[in-house]
């Protein structure tokens, strides 16, 4: 039994490892935040969200298929949450009834298997009734798949057939086992018998001589005999009690799977309903080969900040299909940062299957995602800023391939501007040569002025917007680099005094 929830034909492995730079991919993006509002203070679909946000899926396939599967959860809330606290249900009455696991006796291995899979037996029926009645507003290949999977599985011949096995496990007319005798007269090949069923009346069977055979009797204080006879009663149902465990470990890891899966997507719902309370949109974004180059967005907005903040925030429009660089340049506390974990955060939820932060949404998928953001010294004094942001960069080419994304902000700001420009613009120029998207964040004029002066065509500047007055609108413009920041407005604002 699979779910089928995350991939067509795998499961989600939440212990798989994490991408290359994924560290500063959490860091950087504020990615916690993001995974809280799909936790709502549920430790295991943090854990979850945690690990489905960097789990990118590289083909428009493979994205389609979850996008669908959430549109369906989003249609059909309500049941989605039904189905996951069905398995989370089965898995925490497991724990608190299946404590005798590690018990050697055939005997009361048997006795609490059963009662385990007599409980997972009932959430399977549940199970089936949910598929039954809420199958048909269910679109999605996924959902479609499963809730067919519990309806051909487990319809109801089946599960009349399990009752009454795991009534018979229960021996409630004693154990029939034939054994063979072997060396030293020692009973060998124990093998556990089906008794055969008496269909007569309680009262003829009460009053009924029986059969004909040797018999003996144990002394109710020979406790001897009585281990002796347990002893022949385990060797008949080892093997029975052995499967039926089995069996339960099966089950145990469908529903683990199914919750896992599914905690997916009551995150996504979570986040979704809380971005909706807020009047924030959110939009499925159209994906496209991670060889395309396209980026044609409108409102987009860092969710992060929408969520830590709870104030309005001001989305931005782009449109840079066929690009491969985007500069950002512009007034202090313009946005610029914003607007590129935006483009981070909107790049992940896409690749994950996920809505993302905007009115609408066109990118080209990725073959992996890393960020280079300015650190603060070290403070242990190992290397110095410049080396360090150096050595992180080598990091990163060691790790891309082409049709990655690369997310610089005010990368190689401790060293001078002559030569932070030289050495910033050789390496985004290898990046670019080697088909890697860039996404540059600067306040160097001359590393901004030597791409715009190039007239690279595949290329696209963009600027924070300052109005005359020195307010920001925190809009980005389509505009050249200008050699100016606009540090004056700051000191003007902070100190209040003419420069």
């Amino acid at each position: 039994m699979k779910a089928f929830l995350m991939y067509r034909d795998r499961d989600f492995d939440p212990k798989e490892a994490p991408p290359p730079g994924f560290a500063d991919l959490i860091r950087d993006l504020e990615l916690e935040v993001l995974a809280g509002a799909m936790a709502a203070g549920d430790p295991f679909l943090l854990e979850v969200a945690r690990r489905a946000l960097l789990s990118m899926l590289t083909d428009v396939p493979a994205v389609s298929y979850r996008q669908d599967i959430l549109r369906d959860c989003l249609a059909n809330a309500a049941t989605v949450r039904r189905l996951y606290d069905l398995a989370v249900e089965a898995i925490e009455r497991e724990k608190k009834h299946y404590w005798g696991v590690s018990s050697r006796n055939a005997g009361f291995l048997l006795h609490s298997a059963v009662d385990v899979l007599h409980i997972f037996l009932q959430t399977l029926k549940k199970l089936r009734r949910e598929a039954d009645a809420h199958a048909q507003g269910f679109t999605s290949d996924g959902f479609t798949t499963l809730f067919a999977m519990l309806q051909q599985e487990l319809d109801d011949a089946y599960l009349a057939t399990v009752e009454a096995h795991l009534a018979r496990l229960k021996f409630r007319d004693g154990v029939l086992i034939s054994a063979r005798l072997g060396n030293g007269n020692l009973g060998i090949g124990h093998v556990l018998r089906k008794p055969n069923d008496d269909e007569r009346p309680w009262l003829r069977r009460r009053f009924a001589r029986g059969p004909a055979g040797y018999t003996f009797r144990i002394h109710e204080r020979d406790e001897g005999g009585a281990r002796a006879v347990a002893e022949l009663r385990d060797r008949g149902i080892n093997h029975v009690a052995n499967a039926v465990t089995q069996s339960n470990e099966h089950i145990l890891s469908f529903f683990r799977l199914l919750r896992t899966e599914l905690a997916f997507y009551v995150g996504c719902l979570n986040l979704y309903e809380r971005l909706a309370a807020e009047g924030r949109p959110a939009c499925f974004p159209t994906p496209v080969a991670c060889s395309e180059r396209r980026y044609t967005v409108r409102s987009l907005y860092d969710v992060c900040l929408a969520l830590a903040s709870g104030r309005p925030v001001v989305g931005n429009d782009g449109d840079g299909d066929g690009n491969d660089l985007f500069v950002i340049t512009g007034a202090n506390q313009g946005g610029k940062s914003t607007l590129l974990r935006s483009v981070g955060l909107s790049q992940l939820m896409m690749q994950c299957g996920m809505f993302v932060p905007a009115r609408s949404y066109c990118a080209n998928l990725s073959t992996g995602l890393f960020t280079h953001y300015r650190r603060e010294e070290d403070a242990k004094m190992r290397r110095g800023k410049f080396e360090e942001e150096l050595q992180r960069i080598s990091v990163i080419v060691d790790h891309l391939s082409p049709d990655c994304i690369v997310l610089f902000n005010e990368s190689l700001q401790s060293t001078n501007e002559r030569e932070g420009s030289e050495i910033g613009g050789e390496v985004i120029q290898a990046l670019l040569e080697s088909r890697v998207k860039v996404f540059l964040v600067t306040h160097m004029h001359a590393l901004a002025s030597r791409f715009h002066a190039g007239n690279i065509g595949n290329a696209l500047f963009l600027r924070a917007e300052r109005r005359g007055d020195g307010a920001r609108t925190f809009k980005m413009i389509t505009g050249a680099p200008l050699s100016t920041s606009y540090g004056k407005d700051l000191y003007r604002q902070i100190f209040s005094e003419p420069v």
